[in-house]
């Protein structure tokens, strides 16, 4: 589904509550924003994204430049609906001339200030749907801001429903220790969940900082390939997957080794596709 074919029609005011740099100063710049939505019929949950109008305006005479954000967390205070996105300040290399240009959505929202007020729409599904059996296992693995919608999940699960038996498990993965999301001396917000005993979080940092690809995320899955290739062959093992497209390979080829060949984990692989236990979440 493309961002063209996004119903923006029915449209929310939201205030921001707070904007809080997440990373430290000397990485790249992740801000966590709480946004009070001014609707008290906006209702929302875990799993889904919203979207941002960022106002025009803009090329091709667009009055608003449309951006989906996946929920981060939900806020407990009183009055009307709060959520938190998190957001990666960003900029793009023209591939012909060179030039850098700032993006429309990430620095529109980090220079936001408390106070400010934007437009939202949706919420929008993702396709992450949290199991409704509280002994399913989760196989969560995110690169970068695709650690969002996995914090609110965690949140939930620990926080709200409480009692949840099955393993959890979060992979994450970043080019460099300072661009890792709510896994850094800045924000940590996984370690208030590292004592319950079925959660476990890993962050995989690459050996290489200034290629793409966090490779440090296979040897992280390696490592415990175990318990993982166990996780997989249990029928209520759920897994998440949200990141650049450019994991997916390397994912492939670090499950084929788990399994004993390619062709057997692409075997298992479609049944966990077919019975919709192996969802992702892919941006280029």
């Amino acid at each position: 589904m493309q961002l063209k074919d996004y119903d923006t029609s029915r449209r929310y005011l939201a205030t921001v509550k707070q904007t809080t740099r997440i990373t430290p100063e000397d990485s790249e710049e992740v801000r966590e924003l709480i946004l009070q939505v001014e609707d008290s019929g906006f209702f929302f949950d875990v799993g889904q994204s919203i979207g941002v109008l960022v106002p025009g305006p803009h090329d091709f005479g667009h009055a608003y430049h449309f951006r989906l954000y996946s929920i981060a967390g939900i806020c407990k205070t009183p009055g009307n609906p709060c959520i938190d996105i998190c957001v990666k300040r960003v900029n793009y290399m023209d591939e012909y001339s060179g030039e850098m240009y700032p993006g429309i959505a990430s620095h529109y929202l980090c220079n936001l200030q408390v106070g400010d007020r934007i437009h939202i729409t949706g919420p929008y599904e993702l396709p992450f749907q949290m199991p409704s059996e509280h002994d399913a296992n989760l196989l969560m693995i995110g690169m970068g801001t695709g650690i969002a919608p996995f914090r609110a999940f965690v949140q939930h699960i620990y926080d709200t429903l409480g009692g949840w038996q099955g393993k959890i498990r979060l992979f994450y993965g970043a080019r460099t220790g300072l661009e890792s999301i709510y896994m850094n001396d800045a924000r940590d917000d996984f370690a208030n969940y590292y004592d319950q005993h079925t959660f476990q979080a890993f962050k995989a940092v690459s050996p290489r900082p200034h290629w793409d690809e966090p490779a440090a995320l296979d040897a992280a899955l390696a490592q415990h390939q175990q318990e993982i290739w166990q996780l997989l062959l249990q029928t209520k093992t759920y897994v998440f997957i949200a990141g650049h497209e450019s994991i997916k390979v390397m994912l492939d080829k670090t499950f084929a080794t788990m399994a004993g060949s390619q062709q057997q984990w692409a075997k298992h692989k479609a049944v966990l596709i077919k019975q919709k236990r192996w969802l992702e979440l892919m941006y280029w």
